[in-house]
């Protein structure tokens, strides 16, 4: 049933209803998340299964099984093995750029379909896979796919949703993401279990799966009414959509907005170029800084590595997989619960107490690693179930924070002028860090060894201090509005100027 809302925020109102075309559409969408996330959970998984490694990377299984001299944090280091993992996001780092130009030329849904189409052909690859080549371009293949989900799914999400509830549907990217990171781990824990030795073919081929619902889903989609003015002489027809999804005729001022917004869209023939400028100084800080930071939490290292963390902590090869299963149930949970406060307690609020929960359970990770594990052996069972706990803790702490912010934040936050550019720059910098932390982290654990968790540790200090100096609350606030929450901030309206540019103070939700 859909519920009637007046949305004031910055002196205007926006008439709407919580629509089922906007649900539908944004649940269809949102499937991009769960590719990204499959692929997440899967290749950590694939890497810990002894097939798998004897068939790929023989000489990794070799000092797994065989050498009893080499360390415990060292049993995995091998550049061959972290490029099976890393590739993909390279790949997709390249492919965000190319997605930039079709998602401002020709609009969201045609890059939605692009992605779920190159990663349903990745996932094939890679079930198929005969040798080291057919798997790494499958994982290259995928990593397209991502790169044009990532950069056009989070602007459709924040484009089709009313301002009050934007965060709670674009946490749903997130959400899926979880779910993806899920189902990758329950697939893995069964997928072990078959005898034969191809359980492994399984889990990379049931990629296939949500890339089929994103694809053939985004044949369906409607167009955005921001994507539909941008790129089309035909105002009625956006006019018509935005009706249609806001569920009423009265939607004048939004309109009006969405047209302004367009008009200095088209005037910029260069956008990556005008980014540069002063006036989108803060835009562009955020494109790079929250998906760096983001990275820099630590995550893909428990979400790529946690079933060979717990292999070199002591657990043995289904209790590793088993423990990855509780990490995503922990992690899916806690986005879901951000969902239903990111649009109550803002965005400040999360990303603060996020970053305190992750630091402290990043610090007795490590001060556990630190006393009780050693080079050989294995550290009793009692402390490998406290580190669980502390990583589910960490993982909890991320999912309601960083996870979803990292993606709803610089969705939300440029204008239309910059939004496909920017979108592409802040996928390539989360791309561009997620290669670098998953092809370094087996060497930096072999050579940091529990130093490690104390050096995501002192990044989660900095990036809290980050959001609480520089980030501004951006909750409630019309994306075509937003460029005033900037020139009321303390710091960035010293850079911007801190009037609007009908030489109105802005007023704050």
């Amino acid at each position: 049933m859909a519920v009637e809302l007046q949305i004031a925020s910055h002196g205007r109102e926006y008439n709407g209803k919580m629509t089922s075309i906007v649900i539908l559409s944004s649940m269809v969408a949102a499937t991009g998340g769960i590719i990204f996330g499959y692929d997440i959970g899967i290749s950590g998984g694939v890497t810990s299964m002894v097939p798998f490694l004897e068939k790929f990377f023989p000489d990794v299984y070799t000092k797994m099984k065989q050498d009893k001299k080499i360390s415990n944090y060292c049993k995995f280091d091998s550049q061959l093995l972290t490029t099976f993992t890393s590739s993909l996001y390279i790949a997709g780092l390249l492919a965000s750029f190319f997605a930039s130009s079709v998602t401002r030329m020709f609009g969201r849904k045609p890059s939605i379909l692009v992605g779920g189409a190159a990663f349903l052909v990745g996932a094939a690859l890679g079930g198929a896979a005969l040798n080291i080549y057919m798997l790494i371009l499958g994982r290259v293949l995928l990593g397209v796919g991502i790169g044009f989900a990532n950069q056009s799914v989070p602007l459709y999400l924040s484009e089709m949703a009313l301002p009050r509830y934007r965060g709670a549907i674009n946490n749903g990217f997130q959400l899926c993401v979880g779910i993806g990171v899920l189902s990758a781990n329950l697939i893995n824990f069964g997928a072990e279990k078959i005898k034969d030795g191809y359980g492994w073919r399984i889990s990379l081929a049931m990629a296939a799966v949500p890339a089929s619902i994103l694809t053939l889903g985004a044949f369906f989609l409607p167009e955005t009414p921001n994507s539909l003015i941008q790129n089309s002489k035909n105002h009625q027809k956006a006019k018509s959509m935005l009706q249609s999804i806001r569920g009423t005729n009265d939607v004048e001022q939004e309109f009006n907005d969405l047209i302004e917004a367009s008009n200095m869209s088209n005037s910029i023939k260069h956008p990556f170029k005008n980014i540069l400028q002063r006036k989108y100084r803060p835009q562009l800080v955020m494109a790079v800084t929250i998906p760096f930071f983001q990275q820099l939490t630590g995550i893909n290292v428990i979400s790529f590595y946690a079933p060979i963390l717990f292999l070199t902590i002591g657990l043995g090869e289904s209790a590793s997989l088993l423990s990855a299963v509780m990490i995503g149930i922990v992690g899916t949970t806690s986005t879901f619960v951000s969902m239903l406060i990111v649009d109550k307690l803002g965005r400040r609020v999360l990303f603060i107490s996020g970053g305190i929960q992750m630091f402290f359970s990043q610090i007795l990770i490590g001060s556990i690693m630190a006393f009780q594990l050693g080079d050989h052996g294995e550290i009793s069972k009692k402390y490998v179930y406290l580190i669980l706990v502390l990583i589910c803790i960490y993982v909890a702490g991320f999912a309601w924070s960083w996870g979803p912010l990292g993606w709803l934040v610089p969705s939300e936050i440029f204008p239309l002028e910059i939004r496909s550019a920017a979108q592409s720059i802040t996928v390539a910098v989360n791309f561009l860090f997620t290669f670098i932390v998953a092809q370094t982290f087996l060497s930096m654990l072999c050579h940091f060894k529990f130093g490690t968790f104390f050096f995501f540790g002192g990044w989660v200090v900095v990036m809290t201090v980050f959001v609480y100096f520089l980030l501004p609350e951006t909750k409630n606030v019309p994306i075509e509005q937003m460029e005033k929450v900037w020139r009321e901030h303390l710091f960035w309206k010293r850079i911007v100027g801190d009037k609007s540019d009908d030489g109105r103070q802005p007023v704050l939700p």
